[in-house]
């Protein structure tokens, strides 16, 4: 049997020691090797509680250790610098969205990790729920023709993590609590477009191929922070896409999730919350997906698992940094409309791509 490979954690905070470390862990061809945050007892409180073989405050030190994988969970602001340096220290990246707070530097590391001969995934563990893939292939191969339209609609229990000192109820029993300086300050990516609509955004574009080229958009937002957006995206070969999301679900109930894809030869309905895919077609020929109760209830152990198998050798990488990149286009293009009155902003790609 081959020897485990190593793994390091970087950004060890509330999620990382919610979801990520506890998957891994649960791996026996995996050791975990390296953790870093800030905070030197609650960095050695995570270290012994997880059973890391080594911690340090200094994420070049866990690197230099040379894991095989690596998951950036650090606050949205760093993801650029941590993932830039796990790329070059040779490790497969799993990176908590957003992605990056700026466009370029998102597609910056796209191309390094494509360049690198490196995998980078982002953590949206609903292309991973069991039978998402299967709606997406039959999107991919005409179900509903050529998309003209689509409307995709996320609403999830976190007005708590972006408003007020509290935090949700059910987070003060974990082992971390989300930090405000992350999740509510406007300059560093706090309020839902980059804290929760990265979801949606990213599952809206993997789904049906689109390249977003404009966005309208606004928010409400309570002190600086956008709680609900409203947008209106133009795309590629012309199809219309209409986001839309909230942090309004009352605590404990699970996210709505909604995508709605119209074209040429009918409808997909796909409600995740409802754990239902149906195509209408013009020609009669529907197809109702076989999903069972609460199959598509959300996790995130996917990405991480996957991110394990990629290293491995084996395994599909269905949140690819391509996908990671294009959400944060989107979301700052968004962002910035709303911040201007709604007028259209331009989503940025690189000029190879968009050629």
């Amino acid at each position: 049997m081959n020897q485990p490979i190593k793994a390091a954690v970087i950004g060890a905070g509330w999620y990382a020691a919610q979801s990520h470390i506890p998957t891994l862990a649960t791996r026996p061809d995996v050791v975990l090797d390296g953790v870093c945050r800030l905070g030197e007892a609650d960095l050695e409180r995570v270290r012994a509680h997880f059973g890391f073989a080594f911690a340090s405050e200094d994420y070049r030190e866990v690197l230099a250790r040379k894991p095989a994988i690596v998951v950036v969970a650090s606050p949205h602001k760093m993801h650029f610098e941590h993932c830039q340096a796990a790329l070059q220290s040779g490790a497969h990246v799993l990176c908590e969205k957003p992605m990056t707070l700026d466009p370029q530097q998102a597609w910056a590391l796209e191309e390094q990790a494509r360049a690198s001969g490196r995998s980078l995934l982002m953590a949206n563990g609903y292309h991973y729920l069991a039978g998402v893939a299967q709606v997406r292939q039959a999107l991919l191969e005409g179900a509903v023709g050529r998309i003209e339209h689509v409307s995709c609609s996320f609403v999830s229990a976190t007005r708590a993590v972006f408003e007020g000192a509290q935090g949700l109820a059910r987070w003060q029993t974990h082992f971390f609590r989300p930090s405000r300086s992350t999740w509510q300050d406007p300059e560093n990516g706090g309020g839902f477009a980059y804290g929760q609509l990265s979801h949606s955004v990213a599952l809206a574009l993997w789904m049906t191929g689109l390249h977003a080229t404009a966005v309208s958009a606004h928010n409400f937002v309570v002190d600086g922070n956008d709680l609900c957006n409203a947008a209106t995206v133009a795309c590629t070969g012309g199809a219309v896409m209409s986001l839309s999301g909230a942090a309004a679900m009352p605590e404990g109930q699970r996210a709505l999730l909604r995508l709605l894809v119209s074209g040429t030869l009918g409808v997909l309905e796909m409600e995740l919350d409802r754990d239902r895919a149906v195509v209408h077609r013009h020609d009669g020929a529907n197809r109702l997906f076989d999903v069972a109760p609460g199959q598509w209830g959300y996790h995130c152990e996917g990405p991480v698992h996957a991110l394990v198998d990629i290293a491995l050798g084996r395994g599909s990488n269905l949140t690819p940094g391509a996908i990671g990149a294009a959400t944060t286009s989107l979301i700052s293009a968004l962002v910035a409309s709303a911040r201007g009155g709604g007028r259209s902003i331009d989503v940025f790609r690189p000029a190879a791509l968009a050629a």
